[in-house]
């Protein structure tokens, strides 16, 4: 399954890129693939465009805080789950898929 995901901490510092780590290693190892944007201290990051929008099956918003362009996501599928289970549990977080 073709994923994206949205990372995003308050701080925007360690949280922000562990969660969106653990979300790569997970998706892998289960058989999906994934493009992950942080937004965090240094603003967005590996930012996700119309292109990837349109391929992915779903949208999983690990986020504390609002996300910049989320209008973006408007018509796909979304799980909206705290950055802390991103970090710590992320298998649940595909469970829900």
């Amino acid at each position: 399954m073709k994923l994206i995901a949205v990372t995003a901490c308050p701080t925007g510092i360690a949280h922000t890129y562990m969660a969106a780590e653990q979300l790569e290693k997970t998706a892998k190892r289960l058989g999906h693939t994934i493009k992950v944007e942080t937004q965090g201290a240094m603003g967005i990051e590996n930012e996700i465009g119309p292109d990837d929008i349109a391929n992915a099956s779903l949208v999983i918003m690990a986020v504390d805080n609002a996300v910049e362009g989320e209008e973006r996501f408007a018509r796909i599928r979304k799980i909206r789950v705290p950055v802390q289970l991103a970090v710590k549990h992320p298998e649940t977080i595909f469970a829900q898929i």
